[in-house]
């Protein structure tokens, strides 16, 4: 079994340093972040997301923000602006530091905390997922199915602030997340203000139990620990999509990793049990399952003791979601809900896109455009789940951390639509994998700016009468402007994107 040799930072031994114990570059860097993200919360009372319900729309401090036109383009300036200086003191921070080793992980964790600080007390940025989860609260309130019902089935239910297209679509979530939801919505009494600060609340539980996990496998597997939780939960797409836009994926991710934690550490039965908690907040960890399997068998395991491990992990997980759903009686029926296709696409998303452009051809010639889009949808996730396959099934027994990465880069890469948050999950995989130098460092960065400008340009709330497109357009034109200058000119992270040698913070191996 590897151990920690090349991290001892976390020792008895070792000597906790905080934030004053980094290099004065490093310092630089992390109060550039929390400046960041500073101005992303100011920005955000102008541009988040903010439901007709609100208590506060009728604040006259709220309404000047958001009805005079400078503001809002202030507004908007701030967000964008804020998000690229986090990639970029995000950059300089890992460029500043000499040798990870020196660098206690708590000091990481303190980084983290400090850059999602501010936004713990904004409006939601980037998403309005939140609200669609206080509708779903409200439906378990109610007393109604939410894998039938959509909110639509609510009084009053535009008043909440859901994206349209969860007015009738079942939540594709599992039951813990329903009772969470449930809870929060009892506890907050309806108030939507309270509402959304509880679930920033379990979102930031979940970027900690991120932290955990990542402190754990990163020391199993010999890895720098303070490397990867910079590589993970300090990395502004962690910041951005879990705090910043309050999405349950932070928990769902927590609960896996320490899942894997437990596996990894001779307790299969309590990994088992952790990552079908994670099923149960978002069902994509499923595919966590097998790999759990694997790692239980153990990396000279053959085939036999693959399946036997596999039988008993499918057993208990099968009991528990079992239980869960005769208790909330509602059974199984977030499956059904988790295959709809449904008719969200990104332009970036290969299948997505090729299932718009032959649904388009096919209509110009009157023949059956949405069966054409849904062949090819369903065509992309077949593969998808054919690629996750193999990679249960071939490969190093040594890299199983890997080999699920690959396995839920598959799934996620052949769906129709690619969130940015969803790339928050393949981040934290990837860098538990071992991110060394070269190419593979490179992607990481180019991957961590591209979606962190997808995030910052797709959604922004702006009353009617504001052109949202030319809202938009500022924003989009701020972040070509920002990443041109971070990839080409900024002669500090240039050399980041290039093929010569990365600066030392990036350096050690793994």
């Amino acid at each position: 079994m590897p151990q920690p040799s090349a991290d001892r930072s976390l020792s008895a031994s070792g000597t906790a340093r905080s934030i004053a114990g980094l290099p004065g570059g490093g310092r630089y860097a992390v109060w550039q972040g929390f400046i960041a993200s500073l101005c992303m919360a100011l920005g955000g009372l102008g541009v988040g997301w903010m439901a007709s319900g609100s208590s506060l729309i009728r604040v006259p401090f709220f309404i000047v923000l958001r009805d005079n036109p400078v503001l809002v383009v202030l507004c908007t300036v701030l967000v964008a602006f804020g998000g690229l200086f986090l990639v970029r003191a995000w950059l300089r921070l890992g460029q500043r530091v000499g040798d990870w080793r020196s660098v206690h992980p708590l000091a990481l964790c303190k980084i983290a905390a400090l850059w999602c600080a501010p936004l713990m007390l904004t409006f939601p940025l980037f998403s309005r997922d939140v609200y669609a989860y206080i509708g779903q609260g409200r439906l378990m309130v109610a007393g109604l199915n939410p894998y039938v019902n959509g909110i639509s089935a609510l009084n009053n239910y535009h008043n909440l602030g859901p994206d349209s297209l969860w007015t009738e679509a079942p939540t594709p979530y599992g039951p813990v997340f329903l009772w969470i939801e449930q809870a929060i919505v009892w506890v907050s009494g309806g108030n939507l203000e309270v509402a959304i600060g509880l679930f920033r609340v379990v979102a930031a539980v979940g970027v900690i139990l991120c932290a955990i996990a990542v402190i754990g496998l990163a020391q199993h597997y010999g890895l720098q620990t303070s490397r990867k939780l910079w590589l993970t939960v300090a990395n502004p797409l962690f910041v951005i999509n879990f705090i910043a836009s309050i999405h349950n994926d932070a928990l769902m991710l927590g609960l896996v990793l320490l899942g894997l934690l437990a596996v990894v550490r001779g307790r299969p039965v309590l990994g088992i049990v952790l990552a079908t908690l994670s099923i149960g907040i978002k069902p994509i960890t499923l595919i966590a399952l097998p790999f759990i399997g694997l790692l239980w068998a153990g990396q000279r395991a053959g085939w036999g003791r693959k399946i036997a491990c596999w039988t008993l992990t499918v057993i208990i997980s099968g009991a528990i979601l079992t239980i869960e759903g005769a208790v909330t009686g509602f059974w199984f029926g977030w499956l059904p809900a988790m295959t709809t296709s449904g008719t969200i696409w990104t332009w970036y998303a290969p299948f997505g896109l090729l299932s718009v452009t032959a649904a388009t051809l096919v209509q110009s010639m009157n023949g059956p455009a949405d069966l054409v889009a849904e062949l090819i949808k369903a065509a992309g996730r077949a593969l998808g789940m054919l690629a996750a396959l193999w990679f249960v099934l071939r490969g190093s027994s040594e890299r199983i951390m890997l080999r699920m990465a690959l396995a839920l880069t598959a799934v996620v890469v052949t769906a129709a639509a690619i969130q940015p948050w969803y790339v928050t999950w393949l981040a934290a995989f990837f860098a538990l994998a071992g991110i060394a130098e070269g190419w593979y460092l490179r992607a990481y960065y180019l991957a961590t700016v591209f979606f962190t400008v997808i995030a910052l340009t797709d959604q922004l709330d702006v009353f009617d009468w504001i052109p949202l497109i030319a809202i938009r357009a500022v924003a989009i034109a701020l972040s070509v402007v920002f990443v041109a200058y971070m990839m080409f000119w900024d002669w500090k992270t240039r050399t980041l994107f290039t093929r010569g040698p990365a600066l030392s913070g990036a350096s050690a191996a793994r």
